[in-house]
């Protein structure tokens, strides 16, 4: 199947995990001199496809290199958290995803057999998104390549396998490899997106570095019906698997995740095997639930990140970059929010926009939120999977405790699912002038909450947001806002206004911004605060975009 074919599919089943793509010779491979492209994207998953349907709505062309012709195999990652669908909404797929994937809010944690407590990870009412939905990762990258097979700006080439980089002062040269034999492009930039096996992260002589962490997991993947609630179950030492940890997940499709802890001596290909697969979700389930076993994987827990992910002009993002353990959704999410982080960078430097420097703070920016990712990632492996007895008897003491008292239970590590980080230390923040409260300090993520607004219109604020371009919020109305209004207009007349009136309706918005009468909170087109003030001046406007563009 050709990638135009597969944008013109309606309805569903679409067997994703059968579905190939076809190589497609391109006149690029004729050429007498490498064509130059502004934008090179290696890898057609998750966060290759995301960045690329980012920079193609930005009008920046792109192609895309895959070394196969496939998407992947097995469901894979299959947390998707709220920031992602939020980015996912942005680039045109969120609602499809969300309409497919098993939404959820709640986790419970149980203590061999009895349940020590729950977590609501979103409590508060007022967001369109839930806190995760549960998606096989070959929907996630099944919907992604429509999005992107309706959008002309992007090329993605199948069977195109990248075997040399060689970087120049205004370019990178490729050589890739095809069925038909090799060619070379040029680019301008390239995104290496190609996973945590990353061909030119080698190619390039680069290494991840970090821990890996002595235990084994297996991933088993059942199709039944279960007549439980759509909830992340997590035990620490149950009855039916002794000393191990477990973890139960609903997806779509009457398909479930069980992860079993299997310890460091385990044979992971003995493991796979169905008839050593089924006693251990028997044990779970009971002898009489009827099951499938649909697709089984070993692995073992590592955290490593690349101690750069700028070489030059080549930027990684993605598993290529950092790695993380899988306890906590870390892995895929900080990916695709890599790509959004990437995408309007890349776009505000081809255009002339800013300056080649802005590239620089997508590498300190993302290997910030890494570090985070893992001190996160590692903490919950630690606890998880304690490594002397002084180790399991302390976590086991805090479980114990957990039923009862609320400061045993902010111990207990289960994963610390996965959150957007707030970029504090970020070059491109304005630092306040004014006094505010809440947590949209310069850095931090936009909150999602509902909104009234002129015209009797209703909305999401993230939606109104949209993406792509830098917006100014401004609260209220009367002449505080005006004269905001006014500020912004003498700063840049072109940058995007969102107003946000301070009715009853729009109380959630006004308490999550801490906003009065003419507020302003200045956003990158990543739906990040850069800059907030009670009562800007123009001078100021015109500092903080030029301080968000790397220009200052």
């Amino acid at each position: 199947m050709k990638l135009n074919d597969l944008a013109s599919v309606r309805g569903e089943p679409l067997d994703y995990q059968k579905l190939t793509f076809d190589y497609v010779r391109h006149a690029d491979q004729a050429a007498a001199t490498p064509v130059r492209h502004p934008v090179v994207v290696i890898g057609a998953g998750p966060v290759g496809l995301a960045l690329a349907i980012d920079l193609a709505q930005q009008q920046i062309p792109v192609v895309l290199l895959d070394n196969d012709n496939r998407l992947s195999t097995g469901s894979r990652a299959i947390c998707f958290a709220k920031r992602s669908l939020e980015v996912f909404d942005r680039l045109g797929c969120g609602d499809r995803m969300v309409d497919k994937g098993v939404s959820w809010n709640v986790g419970r944690v149980f203590f061999r057999d009895e349940q020590i407590y729950e977590f609501d990870l979103l409590p508060e009412q007022g967001h369109e998104r839930p806190a995760f939905i549960n998606l096989q990762q070959y929907y996630v990258e099944g919907y992604l390549a429509e999005r992107a097979a309706a959008l002309p700006l992007i090329d993605i080439r199948w069977n195109n396998k990248v075997v040399g980089v060689e970087q120049q002062d205004e370019q990178a040269l490729l050589t890739i490899e095809t069925p038909d034999g090799s060619y070379r492009l040029a680019a301008g930039y390239v995104a290496a997106c190609d996973g945590s096996r990353s061909s030119v992260r080698q190619l390039i002589g680069q290494e991840s570095k970090g821990r890996i962490f002595k235990d084994r997991f297996l991933i088993a993947d059942v199709k039944m019906k279960l007549a439980r609630p759509a909830e992340r179950w997590f035990w620490f030492d149950p009855e039916f698997h002794r000393n191990q940890s477990v973890l139960l997940h609903m997806q779509p499709d009457n398909v479930w995740r069980i992860d079993f802890q299997l310890g460091w001596d385990a044979d992971p290909e003995e493991e796979k095997k169905p008839e050593n697969i089924i006693p251990r979700v028997k044990a779970l389930l009971g002898e009489d639930v009827q099951f499938e076993l649909e697709w089984a994987s070993v692995y073992t827990f590592a955290c490593l990140r690349m101690d750069r992910f700028r070489h030059g002009r080549v930027l990684f993002a993605g598993d290529s970059a950092h790695g993380v353990s899988p306890f906590g959704a870390r892995g895929a999410n900080s990916g695709v929010q890599d790509a959004e982080n990437l995408a309007w960078k890349l776009a505000a430097v081809l255009r002339g926009d800013a300056p080649d420097a802005l590239l620089d703070s997508y590498a300190t920016e993302r290997e910030y939120a890494a570090d985070e990712n893992i001190r996160n990632s590692t903490r919950a492996t630690d606890f998880i999977t304690p490594k002397s007895e002084v180790s399991r008897l302390f976590r086991d003491a805090v479980l114990a405790l957990a039923k009862r008292h609320g400061f045993a239970r902010t111990l207990v590590n289960s994963g610390r699912l996965s959150v957007p980080a707030t970029l504090h230390g970020s070059p491109l923040n304005t630092p306040d002038a004014d006094a505010f409260g809440g947590r949209m300090v310069p850095g931090a993520v936009a909150a999602d909450a509902p909104l009234a607004l002129a015209g009797g219109r209703s909305g999401w604020l993230l939606r109104e947001l949209g993406g792509n371009a830098f917006t100014a919020l401004v609260f209220g109305e009367g002449e505080a806002a005006e004269r905001s209004a006014r500020a912004i207009a003498e700063a840049d007349d072109g940058l995007r206004v969102l107003r946000v009136p301070l009715a009853e309706a729009n109380a959630l918005a006004a308490q999550r911004y801490d906003a009065q009468p003419g507020t302003v909170y200045l956003l990158r087109p990543d739906q990040h605060v850069c800059a907030r003030w009670r009562a800007p001046a123009p001078s100021a406007i015109r500092a903080a975009l030029a301080r968000a563009l790397a220009r200052a």
